[in-house]
């Protein structure tokens, strides 16, 4: 979608997009396979030291988390640094930095996140690996280690880990509201401000997961004090939000219905994070089932409900065909129900004293009400995204003919057909201003390029060396786990691939 809104045809770097792509799908296979082959990770999605040293966790579980990762990692840098470079060096003539849609702006952002803080977490998984099959003793306290160590790194990836999955979902939203509510959104610059600076926050708060490691009065202080400033640019976010709709010619279509959905239950999420700037009440919250509902408030609240809006939003133009409103409005009402219906009673089990990771508990605590109210939540929000899923591939198969831009929405990517051809434009459109389409459609502008401008459509040919790369990388992660040899080929493979792919060359113009 990012190459349609910015207006040209393609992303800077095909090829690394192929093998992006070949990389997260090698990384989820690796991940996913050790469930059948000896047992998945059992060290938490944290895997905090020592839980994951060899004399406690012997297994091949926790290798295959850390290699699965490490894989997954590479997809991840490789997508951010391609979106990086297409975003700065390959915007549609005219489209100057503040005339980029916000969406644009949120993921630029979100690339630099990841540049940064991806090598983090690759350093401390490395460390790990070495820990369990060289013999190293980063993390092992009798030979001097530091278990903290990893907590520290892991937090310094795991918090802007957040935002590089809300900051996203952000954007979406800053796209639907806009187009559903009839007006240019609200304080565009200080929108692009806030989302920077909530990705320059995002890696000063990160030892708020750790008030109660002991860190000393000054630096549960300093924490404190960067954890309640970074809600500041959050909070311009919500107002301009609510500043968009405001007075707008709102019209109340499913991907609003999510939008809406994200801002209140992010701002529910939001108000349960500030109380973690108090190190003192987080202490008594801390591991919590309070934690687990702030958690999911943020995630799910915020993350799913803008992917959820991003999908109805962007359906019909990547299938040509709308999913019908009014299955769309059920849903979403139905999906609203069991995520509170779940989460919001785990605030008041939190409070109450109930710790996170159980799998039973004492009748005699008296949880048994409000976790099955979340019980029957889970499954109602289950049976919606199930619904979801059911009105998407009955969306594909006979949903309605969907236009250009069947929601009159404001950015290039509504400019060509649903779905884009291969090359998304036969002219490259030319920006004079921020809304350049809208004014275009009322006749206040144009998007044609003049006269006497030539194009060339070029796009490079498809190429087998990215999958290659990929291949041997997987192999060579088995092969750390089960053959030397194996390792051997699969590194080699991946050296003939990448020497293959920069000597391939682009192929013949189209």
């Amino acid at each position: 979608m990012l190459p349609l809104m910015l207006g040209v045809r393609d992303v800077a770097f095909p090829r690394l997009n192929a093998f992006g792509y070949f990389t997260f799908l090698a990384g989820g296979i690796l991940l996913n396979s050790s469930w059948f082959l000896g047992g998945a990770s059992n060290a938490g999605w944290f895997a905090y030291a020592n839980l994951t040293s060899r004399q406690f966790n012997p297994g091949f579980g926790v290798d295959f988390w850390i290699l699965g990762l490490q894989i997954l990692g590479i997809s991840s840098t490789t997508g951010a640094l391609n979106f990086f470079v297409t975003i700065l060096n390959m915007r549609a003539p005219g489209m100057t930095m503040m005339r980029l849609p916000i969406f644009a702006w949120m993921m630029l952002i979100t690339s630099v996140l990841i540049l940064l803080a991806f090598p983090v977490i690759t350093i401390a998984l490395l460390l790990l690996l070495l820990d369990r099959m060289v013999g190293t003793t980063f993390f092992e306290v009798a030979s001097g280690g530091m278990p903290i160590l990893w907590q520290h790194l892991f937090w310094v990836f795991g918090h802007p880990e957040v935002y590089i999955i809300i900051l996203p979902g952000m954007g979406v939203v800053s796209e639907v509201l806009p187009a559903f509510s009839r007006k240019p959104l609200f304080g565009y610059p200080i929108m692009v401000f806030s989302g920077a600076a909530i990705g320059f926050m995002g890696f000063t708060v990160w030892s708020h997961h750790m008030f109660t490691t002991g860190l000393g009065p000054i630096a549960n202080a300093a924490f404190a004090l960067t954890t309640m400033a970074i809600a500041v640019p959050t909070g311009i976010k919500i107002f301009n939000w609510i500043g968009t709709l405001w007075g707008g010619s709102i019209r109340l279509r499913v991907p609003l219905l999510y939008a809406l959905g994200f801002i209140s239950m992010f701002l529910i999420g939001g108000f349960s994070g500030i109380m973690h700037s108090a190190a003192a009440a987080d202490t008594q919250q801390h591991d919590s089932y309070f934690v687990v509902a702030h958690f999911h408030y943020v995630m799910i609240g915020g993350a799913l409900f803008a992917l959820l809006s991003g999908i109805t939003y962007w359906f019909p133009k990547i299938t040509g065909r709308m999913m019908s409103d009014a299955w769309g409005r059920r849903i979403f009402w139905l999906f609203f129900a069991g995520f509170n219906i779940t989460f919001f009673p785990m605030h008041f089990l939190g409070l109450d004293g109930m710790p996170r990771r159980i799998y039973t508990y004492s009748a005699e605590m008296g949880w048994q009400f409000w976790n099955f109210t979340a019980t029957i939540g889970a499954f109602i929000l289950a049976i919606s995204l199930l619904f979801f899923i059911i009105d998407l591939f009955r969306a594909l198969r006979a949903g309605a003919p969907a236009g250009a831009d069947p929601w009159d929405a404001r950015t290039l990517e509504w400019h060509t057909t649903s779905p884009p051809p291969v090359h998304n434009f036969d002219q490259l459109p030319v920006v004079s201003s921020l809304d350049a389409f809208w004014e275009a459609k009322q006749g206040a502008a144009t998007l044609s390029a003049p006269p006497e401008h030539e194009e060339r459509i070029h796009l490079p040919q498809p190429s087998y060396f990215p999958a290659l790369c990929t291949l041997g990388i997987l192999l060579g992660a088995y092969g750390l786990l089960y053959s030397g040899a194996l390792a051997i080929g699969g590194l080699a493979l991946a050296v003939f691939s990448i020497y293959g792919w920069a000597f391939e060359g682009v192929g013949e113009a189209k």
